[in-house]
């Protein structure tokens, strides 16, 4: 019995010196048992401050990721959006119906180019995102007169559908309606005149005012394609010599 409690005794001796505050709580935290519990609690809080932080950093992360990506959509500048048309379409299953919507975007600069796109999806904010990021891929440059209207009149069609566009001069404002007043604002277009004639489809009307658009041409372009002067080409519906000069050096396109 005598050598049983020696033993006892020098087992616990270094148990209790390697931890004084156990020693003094009690001889559960001297056990072995104790000194384990100890243990896997320490490393439990320290796991959990581990997980947190990198939890915290993973989350800051992905918000740069984001912002980096619109950054780069957006390309830096500031870009007008018109949200034209949205239609809703429904398909019959066995469970019932299945809606989805469809959206008509017209995205322009205000400086001259403009473009339109469309997009499907189950819900409203895709789909508006969907034809947004599709008007942005097929955007065109229009040369606009004085930076505020058309350089000459233009007829567009697409289908059944059938726009007139003339220039105006300054004070006139946009004279147009529906989904055609959308794509003058995103140009940037100030004075101009239009008439629709034949559809009220939005997207047969938006494919017409583009057909117009993209036929417009300046007076620098048909100069340059006709090597001659802009001065020229001004001066031949009955304007001096200087009256043609001074309109060739204000154009800007």
């Amino acid at each position: 019995m005598a050598d049983e409690t020696n033993n006892a005794a020098v087992i616990d001796a270094p148990i209790a010196a390697a931890n004084p505050q156990g020693a003094e709580t009690g001889g559960e935290a001297r056990g072995p048992g104790g000194g384990g519990r100890g243990r896997g609690r320490g490393g439990n809080d320290r796991g959990g401050n581990d997980r947190g932080g990198r939890g915290s950093g993973g989350g800051r992360g992905r918000d740069d990721r984001n912002r980096g990506r619109g950054g780069d959509d957006d390309g830096g500048e500031e870009l007008i959006e018109k949200l034209v048309h949205i239609n809703r379409v429904s398909k019959t299953v066995k469970g019932g119906k299945r809606f989805g919507f469809a959206a008509l975007v017209v995205v322009g600069d205000g400086k001259g180019r403009v473009g339109f796109g469309h997009g499907k999806a189950r819900e409203v904010p895709e789909a508006i995102t969907k034809a947004t990021a599709a008007a942005k891929k097929k955007m065109v440059r229009v040369p606009l007169k004085e930076g505020r209207t058309l350089h000459h009149d233009g007829k567009g069609r697409f289908g059944a559908g059938k726009v007139n566009v003339r220039s105006a001069p300054a004070g006139t404002g946009i004279i147009a309606g529906g989904p055609m007043r959308a794509v003058f604002e995103s140009l940037g277009v100030a004075d101009v005149v239009t008439k629709s004639v034949g559809t009220s489809n939005p997207y047969n009307m938006i494919r017409a005012t583009f057909d117009a658009l993209v036929n417009q041409t300046s007076p620098k372009s048909v100069a340059q394609r006709r090597g001659k002067k802009v001065a020229d080409l001004l001066g031949r519906g009955g304007a001096s010599v200087a009256e043609a000069e001074a309109d060739a050096a204000a154009i800007v396109e």
